[in-house]
C-alpha cells in the first residue's frame, strides 16, 4: 500500500531501499519475511519519501503519506 502511495514501481523502490527485486517481491506476496536490517531499510527509504507508518491497532496496519 504504501510503495502504491509514493507511485514507484518494485524496482525503483527496491533500487532506494538497497534491497534486491526479489527481496521486495517476496516481502510483498507474502513468499517470507524479511529481516530486521530489510525491514529498517524499507522503512526508511518510505519515511524520505513522505510516508509514516501508524500504529497497529484493533483496525490493523496503516499508512499515512504526506504529498509534497
Amino acid at each position: 500500500m504504501a510503495r502504491a502511495a509514493v507511485g514507484l514501481s518494485r524496482p525503483a523502490f527496491a533500487d532506494r531501499a538497497n534491497i534486491s527485486i526479489a527481496t521486495l517481491s517476496d516481502f510483498e506476496l507474502g513468499k517470507r519475511v524479511p529481516y530486521d536490517r530489510t525491514l529498517r531499510d524499507i522503512r526508511g527509504a518510505f519515511e524520505v519519501l513522505g510516508v509514516t507508518f501508524l500504529v497497529s491497532d484493533a483496525l490493523g496496519h496503516g499508512v499515512r503519506y504526506r504529498v509534497t
